[in-house]
């Protein structure tokens, strides 16, 4: 099966360049773009102040992150590591996360994943609608997924809702559809161009009279002739 790991960060501010630390990492695992229901969550301790911008943003405090592990704690690195694999990572503008997270592990001196295991939705989005705003929210806007639960960026919301426009953006709800035909082929015979499902096991009783049947009947033949429509699948004007 396709295993792919769909991520998003929270960080004290905007690069990493700039002394910017991670303080929160979630990430939800997909088969075969279906969510398995298994979640990666944690919050850090980056180490330093949490910039006023940022926590308008995401609602994180510098206070909230007292007594939190710090990247390198096993509980952090080892555990993020192992959930991850060596799957895809999905984010949107991937190149921010991306950056953080390779930040935070050239820190403790561990390996980063390569850069193609990244996929970033918000190109995805861009290259599907060109023009538009593509941000998290408005695709969650334009698919119709729910924001009703989401009150600011945390990381575990976010990457639920980003699973979610993922799927949308591989053609999600599509692919049910697409099962429909499969199952119509092999449950049904297709005779001359038409499924025949076979006579029911209880006949329905006709709702109109004997009479009622007669003039319709009539009727087509005047009126219709051979253009009835279900002359075409076999069933005769009476």
């Amino acid at each position: 099966m396709a295993r792919e790991i769909v991520l998003d960060t929270e960080t004290t501010g905007l690069d990493p360049r700039h002394g910017h630390r991670l303080i929160e990492i979630a990430c939800l695992e997909i088969e075969d773009f279906i969510p398995t229901g298994r979640t990666f969550h944690r919050y850090v301790d980056p180490g330093r102040e949490v910039e006023a911008e940022a926590e308008k943003v995401h609602g994180i405090s510098t206070a909230m992150l007292v007594g939190k592990p710090k990247f390198g704690d096993p509980d952090i690195v080892d555990a993020f590591l192992d959930f991850i694999g060596d799957a895809p990572l999905v984010a949107h503008n991937a190149p921010f996360d991306r950056g953080f997270i390779n930040h935070e592990l050239g820190l403790i001196n561990r390996p980063a994943p390569p850069d193609d295991r990244w996929i970033d939705t918000l190109a995805l989005a861009q290259k599907r609608f060109p023009g538009m705003y593509n941000s998290l929210d408005a695709l969650c806007k334009r698919f119709k997924i729910s924001l009703a639960e989401r009150e600011k960026h945390g990381a575990l919301i976010d990457v639920r809702l980003l699973a979610e426009v993922y799927l949308e953006l591989q053609g999600g709800k599509e692919r049910g559809l697409d099962l429909a035909p499969a199952r119509l082929k092999t449950a049904a015979a297709t005779v001359g161009g038409r499924i025949d499902h076979g006579p029911r096991p209880r006949p329905l009783a006709p709702r109109s009279t004997e009479a009622e049947r007669e003039l319709h009947a009539e009727w087509v033949r005047g009126k219709l002739k051979d253009k009835a429509v279900w002359l075409k699948y076999g069933v005769g004007a009476d």
